[in-house]
Formats: C-alpha cells, structure tokens, sequence
C-alpha cells in the first residue's frame, strides 16, 4: 500500500505567474494555501503577494474557478512569514529559473519545513540532482521536481521528476494527489533539461522554424498546415509561440543550447534572427500586442521575412495538401506526403521525419516509456496523437525505413544513427498489453498505482482498447450499459450530444429499465461535451415545413423527459463535463444530483436563438425559487438571482459559477479529474440508492411572484432597452421569460403545480419559435455557430 499525502494546508513560493496560478488552482482544489514572496521595499511587507493575487482575477483565462476564491489565499514572504510554513504539507517552489536563486531559497526555508512534509520544485527545466545537493539530508528522500504546464488550472499535464534520493512512497503519494485533487495527468520524466514535454515540444517548433525557411514559406502559410488538419491546436506553432512570449521562447531554446553541448541537433538550438529582432523591438507577441502577428483593426498581418515587414495573414494551405491531408489512413497520408513535390507537404514530410527522428534517439535518455512521451506531448501541448503514436499509425516499418534512407541521403537535420530498437522488425512501440521502454527492452503496462482504478476510461494510446461493458439498450440516440456493479450508464450517440427525438425516447426507455433491473442511471458521456442542448436543426425543419402541432409535441416529450429523470425511482446522476446548454442543463436541473468536472460550461441560452428554456428549465427555477423564500417568503428575491442569468444567455465558466449562477445546486458534486467522472457519478447513484432513495414527492404548492414580479421585471427591462443594452426582440423574449418564471398573470403569492409552469414553458416557446426573427437567430447560430442580434 503506498503511503498516503495528507495535504491539510499547502505553501507556494514564487508569487510570479506560475507560482500566483498554482497557488490559484491549489485553493480551486480546496486545499488552504499559503503563497510568498520576497518583502515588499514600501507599504505593506505582503505587498508583492497582495499585488499577485489581486492580479488572478484579471488573467484570462481565469486561474480561480470563482473569483470569491482571491480571499482564501494566505499572502506571506521569506523575512517574517517562514514559522507558517511548518504547518505544511506540500511545498511548491516556483521563483525564477536560476540554480542560485532557487538553492539560496532551499537554505532559508529548510529549517522550517516539517519532518512529513514534501518539497517540489516547478522548474521547466533545471537538474533536479543538482537542486536535491543542497538540501539537508532529512529532506533529500522527501524532494521532487514536478512541472506544471501553463496555465495550471486547464492544462492537463504534470510532470514528476523524482532525485535520485527520492522516496518511492513520496512519488506516490504525489501522484495520487496530483490526479484526484488537482486534476492532473502525471506522466514521470527524468531529471534531463526541459524534462519530456518541452524537450520534445520545443524540439518540434525548433524544426518547423527551420523547415519554414528551407522551403521558403510563410508564417501564417505554416500555422494553416499545423493545425487542426494535423491533429494540433488552432494556434498551430507560430501562433502559439506568439501565446506563450516570444521571449520565453528564446529562454527555453537558450536553456536547450546551454545544458545539451552534447545533442547531435544542438546547431539548430537557436533563436533566429528574426525572433532576435522582434524580441530587441519588445514584440514579444500577444502579451505586447505585437510579434509574428499583430492585430491591425479587425485584420490580422503576420511578419513578412522577405520584406522586413507585416504583410496581411491571407495565405492558405494549398488545396493539393489540405487533399492530402483529408486521407483517413495514415499510412496513405504520409506516402502521398513524402512523395509530393508541394512545398507545404514537402515541409509537413520533413518536419514529422525530423520530430519522428529526435523523438526516438533521445527517449531512452528521457522517459522511461514511449507512452510518456506520447501523453506529455498530447497533454502538454493538445495535440490529438503524440509522436511515436502518429509514426506508429502510418506504418511502423516503411516510415523508419524513409527516415533512415533520408539520414542516409543527408535530408534529415541530423546524421544521428535512429536507434536499433527501432529498425528490429517492430510493429510499433505500443500494444493493448503496454509501451516499449528502451530500458528493460520490453513492452510495459500502465501505473498499477490505485488512483488509477478510478478511470474507468483513461486517455487512450493507439492500440488500447477499454471494455466498453455490457448493452442493456441502445437505440439511434442513446446507448445503455453497465459493469455489472448494479449502477447502469447511458450516453448519446448524437453529435455533439444533442437531444433529439431518439435520445428523449431513448432516455425514457433506459430509466425504465433502470428502475426494473438497476439501483441507479449515470447519464454520461464518453467524450466532451455533455450535451450542447436541443437539436436545432431538427427543430428549424418541423417550424419552417409548418408542422406546429409536430413541434408542439417534440417541446411536451422534452418536458416529459426531464419530468421522467426528477421522478424516477432509481436516483438519476448527471455526469457533467464540458458544454452542458439549454437541454443538456435542464436534464442535469431534474437530476437527483450532478457530478461535475471543475470544467463545467452551463448555462440556459435559448434566448441567444430567440427561445426561451422549454425543457422544465424554467419551472425549475421557480421551484427552487419558492423553496428557497419558504412559506410566505419574498419569492421575487429569489427569482431575481437567476433572471439574468437566463435572460442574457449566461454560461459558467466553471463547475463553480454554475453553482454561483443558480445553475448547480448545493449538493452538487465538484470533480477536478475528468477520467474520474464516471467513477465518482456511480458512487454518488449507489450511496443514494444504499440510503434508500426517493424521488421528491410532485410539487403541487409552488408559490409565485405573479403579475407583481412581470412588472417588476419590466421596470427592469425598460431601464436596459432604454440605455441600449438590449434590442427590442431581446426585451420580448426577456419579457416572456419573466411571465414563465413569475407563474403567470396571476396574484403574488399565488400557488401553482408543476404543470402549470409547464403548460406556461411550452405555449411561449412554442409562439417564439414560430416568429421570423426567432427562425433567423435559429438559422444564423446553426450557419456561424455566432448569435445574432437582431
């Protein structure tokens, strides 16, 4: 059994960007944080540390998942606040990058660091030996690196560095910590420089840089082709670099030339001079407005070589190349690459060849197995598919054979010999049973580690294969399964998880069996998002072909289905991540309870498409409304709260916001690992069930805020349409929404049940969806994926 790491309160020293967002993402976590930094010259000694955390708020994207959480930070530095790090039991280090600063700081804090306590540098790249020789020697076993990637909070990826006097048991625990508490992906590095992610990631932009030039492109010509038709993010390489600072840029690079005299690649571990100049100019890209791109008005130019100047960003991958790209086998793919006389897919051959090349020579040295380096890169810089996965889905053999040939024909950026284990008949260095490591030469299984028990689906590599369990139902919207454990599942099967008629009927159908045969229904998804709400499309169809009376019934079988999760006799868990809109968050409202991932977007916004909420949304609202001011209570108050919320389409940017938003309720369950979802989902449905669920019994005595709360909203609405901040057909369906959530023109203070409410929903969803504006919003969203206002 590995020892367990009991974090009561944490320390992070460092207030600079790293340090302020980790420290940030610890109190997201719950964990009571301290942050230092030196003492400040004038006014109060926190001064620094006060300056960073008033600073989180500002960050986009934002480091805390609410900003109420700014306050729990504990502000201390290095001259009066070191006593309260004795009552830590993790402390992160995250100051500047130099071996000095950082070993000075470990002999300050060392005596105050207690006898369980775990000490962790965040460096990107220095010897972890190196900082370990400076620590007294009960504190050795007990010291780490562990590389967070920026920005703390989204990125999944952490990497662990263990000393050679590193603890087992240390790593462990913090492994388990870093994967259920903070959200993490661990992927474990050796204590090289840049460790795996940066070494191999930055190697990548390295060689693009180089191959731009070779082949004469462009910049904006090079993020067209390195991007999402390559499996990467939509800021491609130039773009990103653009992100992250092109001065951190050039540091990272520099540390590369400084630390690996001996890397057959080293010539090319420099900053070009273009990169030199624009750094000399403080074009140092998105934070200084300016770098290889720049914003001019609302066109975008990028840095021009040739002319020594910015020139409108217009050129495109050829449509030759995007062709090629298109392929779905990726043994097709890389042929027609490699044999194409195109600049562009001569560029995308040679940048894979080289990235393919560096990748293989160096992993023994790096990681321990080629799994790491695949998830450090695909966590570390979203791509879809890592390095050795991409060479090993386009054929092992034939590829290494081209590589070598190039090595062989001096094409490729280095003469280095590829390594014997990759030209020894192999199929690939990935299989259902595990990933190669150089090191043992065999083929190696996942972490046994606990913690893993809860992903029930981990991050799959090429090659492995999940049990996907035992199909109770499926029909064209949704597929019902279980482990057997007594806790069924269901998920969609629609796009992007949308709702339509077959995943209504299809959800109807899976509780009822779920109450016959099971304890509890998770409803759940393999992949992002939870739903993005009601199909659109479907609907637009039914309204434009004149079928009201169809349209009608599709809104009442909605309400139905919510109405079928509230009630049922099994508990209900919604198990929410990513996008949760419209629909998608009113199955999770009726829910007997969410389970949600800190990465949580929410929100009703059928008034950004001219409707309102017709899913039992609204009626919700109401109920909670009524609940909440209690027997004779100001109903209006509370509706108050989330009026806004609906009327201007409003989504969390969090798990927490929603609660905030009157979106999540209380109860609701906060999960910071996604992987873990399902597994937490089906252990709240069990101990529900295990307690001896009961839905709620029907709401026959909901208390309202009448004609009284419609006026008053009105007031409110004439205020915004008067200063503009709304148009005239936002003010109508705002207006609408008033009448839903209020019951009607009836008295304050009346009383109403559930049905009313819905009968209320339905009739002005029903007369919104038949106006032209409304149908143009509809057809505007589902043409741009943009509201209009209109």
């Amino acid at each position: 059994m590995s020892q367990k790491l009991l974090v009561r309160r944490a320390a992070v020293l460092g207030a600079g960007v790293m340090g302020a967002q980790i420290a940030a993402h610890l109190t997201n976590a719950g964990v009571d944080t301290v942050l230092f930094d030196l003492p400040a010259k004038e006014g109060p000694a926190d001064g620094i540390v006060l300056k960073a955390i008033g600073n989180l708020a500002k960050l986009s994207p934002a480091p805390l998942a609410s900003k109420s959480l700014a306050a729990a930070i504990t502000p201390a530095n290095y001259e009066t606040g070191l006593e309260q790090l004795r009552d830590c039991d993790l402390v992160i280090e995250a100051i500047a990058e130099r071996m000095d600063w950082k070993q000075d700081l470990y002999k300050k804090i060392a005596p105050f660091v207690n006898d369980t306590a775990v000490l962790a540098s965040n460096t990107s790249g220095l010897g972890i030996n190196a900082l370990a020789a400076v620590l007294p020697e009960q504190l050795r076993h007990r010291f780490c690196g562990v590389h967070f990637f920026n920005p703390p909070r989204y990125m999944h990826l952490a990497e662990l560095i263990p000393a050679e006097t590193t603890d087992k048991a240390v790593l462990e625990g913090l492994e388990t910590f870093l994967t259920t508490n903070l959200g993490k992906g661990v992927v474990y590095a050796k204590d090289t420089p840049n460790f795996i992610g940066n070494r191999i990631g930055v190697f990548s932009i390295l060689s693009v840089i180089h191959h731009t030039r070779q082949f004469g492109l462009g910049f904006d010509e090079v993020d067209a082709i390195t991007g999402p038709l390559v499996g990467r993010p939509k800021s491609a390489t130039y773009r990103t670099s653009d992100v992250v600072g092109l001065d951190t840029m050039a540091h990272v690079i520099k540390t590369m030339a400084d630390t690996l005299p001996q890397d057959p690649w080293h010539k090319y571990f420099q900053s070009p001079d273009w990169l030199q100049a624009l750094i000399a100019k403080g074009a140092l890209g998105q934070k200084a407005g300016a770098g290889i791109f720049r914003k001019v008005g609302k066109d975008i130019v990028v840095l021009d070589l040739e002319k020594q100047d910015y020139r409108p960003a217009d050129r495109k991958a050829a449509d030759e190349v995007v062709e090629i790209l298109k392929i779905r086998n990726p043994a097709e793919k890389f042929a027609k690459l490699r044999g194409s006389q195109h600049p562009q897919a001569r560029f995308l051959w040679a940048a894979f060849r080289d990235l393919f090349h560096y990748s293989a020579y160096h992993l023994a040295d790096i990681a321990d197995t080629a799994r790491d380096v695949d998830l450090a890169i695909r966590w570390g810089y979203g791509w879809s598919l890592g390095p050795f996965e991409t060479w090993q889905a386009a054929g092992w053999k034939q590829v290494a054979q081209w590589i070598a040939d190039d090595i062989a024909a001096g094409k490729a950026m280095s003469d280095a010999p590829l390594p014997a284990w990759v030209l020894d008949g192999r199929e690939g260095v990935h299989a259902a049973e595990g990933s190669y490591s150089p090191a043992s030469n065999s083929v190696v299984p996942r972490s046994s580690l606990p913690v893993y028990q809860r992903q029930r689906f981990p991050d799959p590599l090429l090659g492995e294969k999940f049990d996907q369990g035992t199909t109770v139902y499926e029909n064209d919207g949704v597929r019902m399964w279980h482990d057997g454990d007594g806790i069924a599942v269901v998920s969609f099967k629609t796009k992007m998880n949308t709702v339509s008629d077959h995943v209504l009927n299809g959800l109807q159908e899976a509780i009822s069996i779920a109450e016959r045969d099971f304890q509890g229904l998770v409803i759940w998804q393999q992949k992002e998002p939870f739903s993005a709400g009601a199909d659109l499309a479907g609907a637009l169809g039914l309204l434009q072909a004149g079928k009201v009376d169809e349209f009608d019934a599709l809104v009442a079988n909605f309400q139905r289905t919510s109405q079928r999760i509230k009630y049922a006799l099994v508990p209900v868990v919604a198990a929410v991540r990513g996008l949760a809109l419209g629909g998608g968050c009113e199955f999770q409202m009726h829910s007997a309870r969410t389970v949600a991932h800190l990465e949580s977007y929410i929100g009703l916004v059928e008034a950004g498409v001219g409707l309102l909420p017709a899913g039992g949304g609204l009626k919700e609202l109401a109920v909670r409304a009524s609940r909440a001011a209690g027997p004779g209570g100001d109903v209006f108050a509370e509706l108050k709260k989330t009026f806004e919320t609906v009327a201007m389409a409003k989504v969390s940017t969090s798990a927490f916001e929603a609660k905030e938003l009157g979106l999540l309720r209380p109860t609701d369950r906060i999960v910071f690992n996604a992987y873990e979802l399902l597994h937490v989902a089906k252990a709240e449905a069990r101990n529900l069930a295990e307690g001896g669920y009961r839905p709620p019994l029907p709401e026959r005595r909901i208390q309202v805020a009448g004609d009284v709360g419609i006026a008053t909203f009105r007031m409110l609405l004439v205020n915004m349409l008067e200063g503009r901040f709304i148009s005239p057909y936002d003010d109508e369906i705002a207006t609408r929404i008033a009448t839903v959530v209020s019951g009607g023109e009836v008295d304050r203070g009346s009383q109403v049940d559930e049905e009313w409410l819905l009968r209320l929903e339905r009739k002005h969803f029903v007369e919104l969806a038949q106006q032209e504006k409304t149908q143009a919003r509809i057809g505007h969203m589902l043409k741009t994926g943009k509201p209009l206002r209109n």
